[in-house]
């Protein structure tokens, strides 16, 4: 049966993929997203992040996601790390992976750019924290 999900801080998150050789960082944004506003790097770490799409551009649901993801060969076992703008779809794909007997899934609170301020811009998340990214 499926339970709550874990919310953790970024922090965790990278302290976690660097020290767990069989944990996962996916990405669900969309790939405008990945594409135009970057991606965690994981190279540091010896790692790639996995880009799977929860929604595809401009907000189609991706029925497949959870399929995807199996596919991808990732142990349901396995710490599995989710991602997105500041963690709302992330907390959603990690309950449907819940869902499905994925064990240790995690919800990034504060996603890739973390929350909008005031004036609409976000200025936060991995990209804020300092971690390794990369734009193409």
């Amino acid at each position: 049966m499926a339970g709550e999900i874990a919310e953790v801080s970024l922090q965790h998150t990278w302290d976690a993929l660097a020290h767990q050789p069989e944990s996962v960082l996916i990405d669900v944004r969309t790939v405008p997203e990945w594409q135009f506003v970057g991606l965690p790097n994981l190279a540091p770490i010896g790692k790639q992040v996995i880009t799977i799409s929860w929604a595809h551009y401009p907000n189609v649901p991706n029925h497949s996601f959870v399929d995807e993801v199996v596919a991808a060969g990732i142990d349901p076992d396995a710490p599995v790390y989710l991602l997105c703008r500041s963690g709302a779809r992330s907390r959603s794909a990690a309950a449907a992976l819940q869902q499905r007997g994925f064990s240790h899934c995690f919800n990034v609170t504060e996603g890739f750019e973390g929350a909008a301020d005031g004036a609409g811009h976000r200025l936060g998340g991995w990209k804020g924290a300092g971690l390794p990214w990369h734009q193409s």
